[in-house]
């Protein structure tokens, strides 16, 4: 193939799915003339797994996404046709906001964003060869031969390195949704040394609304009072759709039970891992044999479409296996299916050969981001992809990484956890993984968050100066609370024998009432005079911090000594095979990983206390020294 010198760019970001959205606006807003390179313009932020941004442990990725600058949120606010705030009978830690969106018109609203912006160039063109070039990467080669010269890589390939679909015996080389797969570009990235693993995920089928019969369904309606993802929406989002709640029956499980053999999970054709939080429904039926019936979300794909998504009923089965489970649910009988479900296999990276700027340790100027990086998920995808946008744009420009602690975000978690830990499956987040998770709320996420998006430069001064105005009034608040008190009064004994809590005869400080359970702050408004008008985002925060205070501070206990652990910075490019003390699996891994300080070290699958002690001694006794034959 000839090819042609195409121009030149500083960044190159292959994929504009999530992670390379976030990635290529992250890198262009601070000034680097950023070239993203897409298979089809028209897949640009596509939705092929289900149309909805967010969802447990999701929602806090997204704000903290939008309080450090990016633009998912945004897109979601006016986008999203449905609000629901989860997990609203537990404790705020596991509140987490998910929107249902409309497909089509998010797609087309971050299409826009990424032609409107700056520094930006939007290229329809499939990537089939890295360059390199005095160890590091240098050129993007397109199939037509067209080379374009870069400083920096970001690969957000999505599903479609070498991408493969599978629906029963029918298995094509295609990245999702009809789209074809990017099979070169894998080979390049094998001949340049990447560890690629083989992945897999899976999507639903997609029915026609005219023919389903929803009276059998149970409807789910959006909150009352939706709150929206951005804190820089000022009207509250707007609910224009709702959901259906069905179940799968006895009838359903006999299908998948008497196809079995069919199935592309359990006949050997499916090669790749799958994620083990989101299965597809014949692993549910073979996994808990015991259970009954699976809950089934039926959802709207868009405002403008009568397509709806069957949420919970992922599938590689024959097409004609969907059709009889589909027809097994009440409410699908007469269902007509406009797509099938497919599985689909696809390369992504071992993390663990990436750094936690997320650039590829061995190939100076190549970074990862999104499921190439071996997670999954949308919102797991764009933090990523903003994490390493930012990480390479500052690398060019001299200045020194943008690493997210797990202690401040559930972002630096996630990607913590793929740099140290790596994953064996499509890494999902989780509020689970995070054990800081009562102080990295998804409502606080502002307060922990905007100043970092200040300082890279993605967030305005005067945003951050509300935030801090914000968080001043709730101060003041806490203060105010702490020294007025409710004076005794037989309505407030009614009151609180109504909450099933103690009588306060002589009367009670206002910030006691409000740790007592059941008790909330707007409800002691008739017994407190002085309380001043406040916005409702001041109110929650005032509510949470005052209710959670004994919890708040043991976690910010564990936090600091964290920290102090991660203060003990690691000499790069140790080679900790001749350390004394060390067990021979913890001197491998820790060779492997490279960590940056001893609280990473400690995080190592294979690491124990003891080793961490050892290199403690190593480290204070000075006899840690680089390697001199390892490239830094």
């Amino acid at each position: 193939m000839e090819t042609f010198n195409a121009g030149s760019y500083d960044i190159a970001v292959i994929g504009a799915g999530h992670a390379g959205i976030e990635a290529a606006l992250a890198a262009a807003r601070l000034g680097l003339e950023t070239i993203v390179f897409t298979i089809n313009l028209d897949s640009v932020g596509n939705m092929p797994c289900n149309p909805a941004i967010g969802g447990t442990a999701k929602g806090h990725l997204v704000r903290e996404l939008d309080a450090l600058g990016g633009e998912m949120a945004k897109a979601a606010d006016e986008c999203c046709i449905q609000y629901r705030l989860l997990n609203k009978g537990k404790g705020p830690a596991v509140w987490s906001l998910r929107a249902q969106a409309d497909r089509r018109k998010y797609q087309g609203r971050m299409k826009h964003a990424l032609e409107r912006q700056e520094h930006l160039t939007v290229r329809q063109g499939e990537a089939v060869e890295l360059r390199q070039e005095n160890g590091a990467v240098s050129a993007v080669v397109l199939s037509t031969g067209a080379v374009f010269h870069v400083r920096a890589v970001i690969l957000a390939t999505g599903t479609y390195l070498s991408g493969r679909t599978i629906t029963g015996e029918c298995i094509e080389d295609s990245g999702p949704d009809g789209m074809h797969a990017a099979g070169r570009l894998a080979e390049s990235l094998r001949t340049l040394g990447l560890p690629l693993r083989r992945f897999k995920t899976g999507t639903p089928p997609r029915v026609l609304a005219q023919t389903v019969d929803f009276d059998e369904m149970e409807v789910q309606t959006g909150d009352e009072l939706p709150i929206p993802f951005s804190y820089s929406t000022k009207d509250p989002p707007e609910n224009r759709a709702v959901c259906w709640l069905t179940w799968t029956t006895e009838e359903t499980r006999r299908i998948v039970r008497e196809n079995l053999d069919r199935a592309p999970m359990y006949s050997g054709t499916i090669q790749g891992v799958g994620p083990r939080y989101c299965p597809s429904f014949e692993t549910k039926i073979v996994r808990f044999p015991e259970k009954l019936r699976h809950q089934l979300f039926v959802e709207p794909m868009g405002l403008d479409t009568e397509e709806l998504y069957i949420q919970g009923f992922s599938s590689s089965m024959p097409e004609e296996v969907q059709i009889q489970m589909l027809h097994s649910v009440p409410g699908l009988q007469r269902a007509v299916m406009s797509r099938p479900a497919y599985a689909i296999e696809y390369d992504c990276l071992d993390p663990l050969a990436l750094a936690p700027t997320l650039e590829v340790k061995a190939l100076p100027g190549l970074y990862g981001a999104g499921q190439f990086n071996g997670s999954s998920g949308y919102e797991e995808a764009a933090v990523q992809g903003f994490v390493a946008g930012v990480n390479a744009a500052r690398k060019l420009r001299g200045e020194g990484p943008f690493i997210l602690s797990r202690a401040e975000s559930y972002a630096g978690t996630l990607i913590d956890d793929l740099v140290t830990k790596g994953t064996e499956e499509p890494y999902r987040m989780m509020t689970s993984r995070s054990e800081y998770r009562l102080l990295l709320r998804q409502d606080n996420a502002d307060l922990r968050l905007t100043r970092r998006g200040c300082e890279i430069g993605l967030v305005p001064e005067e945003r951050l100066r509300a935030v801090e105005a914000k968080y001043a009034a709730v101060d003041r608040e806490i203060q105010r609370l702490r020294h007025s008190g409710a004076s005794p009064s037989p309505e407030l004994a009614a009151f609180l024998a109504s909450k099933d809590t103690a009588d306060a005869p002589g009367g009670c400080p206002l910030d006691a009432l409000l740790r007592r359970p059941r008790i909330h702050y707007d409800e002691l408004a008739p017994f407190d005079p002085e309380r001043p008008d406040l916005p409702p985002d001041v109110r929650e925060q005032v509510e949470i911090s005052v209710k959670y205070e004994g919890y708040i501070r043991r976690q910010e206990k564990q936090v600091e000594d964290f920290r102090k652990m991660s203060s003990h910075q690691l000499p790069d490019g140790i080679d900790y095979s001749g350390i004394q003390g060390l067990r021979l699996e913890a001197r491998e891994k820790l060779n492997a990983v490279k960590p940056l300080d001893l609280g990473q070290a400690s995080r190592i699958s294979g690491v124990s206390p003891a080793d961490v002690a050892a290199l403690m001694i190593a480290l204070e006794s000075g006899s840690l020294k680089p390697f001199s034959g390892r490239n830094p």
